[in-house]
């Protein structure tokens, strides 16, 4: 934590507003409703078409403000003059940010007196963009952190308020580490918004900025294995883009099969990258080759740096499945090999 000294508690009548979307910000909105602060309004993303039904699906944070009677505001940009006009009603003291999903213009930032307080789930200046938990995952960082910090008109380059770490561990994904972050935000803020002084933003420090890192929006270019790369950093990999775009490489004919649970292995292959391995007897091979009961076949694949065991794939149009369900269902045989890009590209 930032060292800050203590404030006074009279921000608890202040008029609130809430802006989020995702599952990340509801930790922070039911805790704001959990401690009763005068909550004036929840502003988050037009409700949109998902699933294949194309059914029309409402945010989480809509949902949950719904629930506890709050208005919602859903506008398509939140920079149109008419909604800067609302919010000028509203008269916030201060906004609140969580996972909204646009960029807020000056215009937006002038309106409250005590600022507007962002979540951001990285340690800051490291990591700033719209993917700070992919990518602190796909580089293989030890630790990451959540950030309170006071929007400015920049990305992620406002002053900070307060910061605290967690350490990442070895099975955490996209889904899990946010989760962890999202419920460490929640208590950060409640913490800042009871220790704010009345009528004034909380105490803050700049950022160093020459210490900035980027971590733009992932695309589904970002998920291609590029087998020559060390098997931890496609684990790696595998673990940040879980959810959306997914790990995958392509194998027989133009088969796009996901990656959803690996594990590296320490063994130097002998095969060339991307060359698949099956093992039928666990008793044939040394314990270094990971999880496996007696009998079942492991896929292992050979990557530039260590082996790399296929636990649990997904091929397109398919549900996901078990190694062992793919080795058996497809017929797989050692010596075949998956690529890292589409085989008709392959000149």
């Amino acid at each position: 934590m930032i060292a800050r000294k203590t404030l006074s508690n009279a921000l608890r009548q202040t008029k609130i507003l809430f802006m989020g979307t995702s599952e990340f910000a509801v930790p922070a909105l039911s805790a704001l409703i959990a401690h009763k602060y005068e909550l004036i309004g929840v502003v988050t993303q037009p409700d949109r078409r998902s699933g294949r039904g194309r059914q029309l699906t409402p945010p989480l944070v809509k949902v949950v403000a719904e629930q506890h009677n709050l208005p919602v505001y859903q506008p398509e940009k939140v920079r149109r003059r008419s909604f800067i006009r609302t919010l000028e009603r509203l008269a916030p003291d201060v906004i609140i940010v969580a996972a909204f999903g646009q960029l807020l213009p000056q215009a937006m930032l002038d309106i409250p007196p005590c600022g507007t307080i962002n979540l951001h789930p990285s340690l800051l200046p490291k990591y700033r963009g719209a993917a700070p938990v992919q990518w602190a995952l796909i580089n293989g960082e030890p630790e990451t952190g959540i950030t309170l910090m006071l929007l400015d008109a920049g990305e992620d380059t406002g002053e900070i308020i307060c910061a605290e770490r967690i350490l990442i561990g070895d099975e955490d994904t996209t889904g899990t580490l946010m989760e962890k972050l999202a419920c460490l935000g929640a208590k950060l803020l409640v913490q800042v918004l009871t220790e704010m002084p009345a009528g004034a933003p909380p105490l803050s420090m700049p950022q160093h900025h020459d210490e900035a890192t980027h971590a733009p929006r992932l695309t589904k270019e970002t998920g291609h294995i590029d087998w020559h790369c060390a098997a931890t950093a496609i684990h790696n990999l595998v673990r940040g883009t879980a959810g959306w775009p997914g790990a995958y490489a392509f194998f027989r004919e133009d088969m796009r099969l996901k990656i959803l649970r690996c594990l590296p292995l320490q063994q130097a292959p002998t095969l060339l990258p991307g060359t698949i391995e099956i093992v039928r007897n666990a008793a044939d091979r040394p314990p270094r080759y990971g999880r496996v009961e007696a009998g079942e076949p492991q896929l292992l694949v050979a990557t530039g740096e260590g082996t790399l065991q296929l636990l649990q794939v997904q091929p397109a149009t398919k549900k996901a499945m078990d190694a062992r369900d793919f080795v058996n269902g497809y017929h797989l045989k050692t010596g075949e090999r998956f690529c890292s890009v589409a085989p008709r590209l392959i000149t």
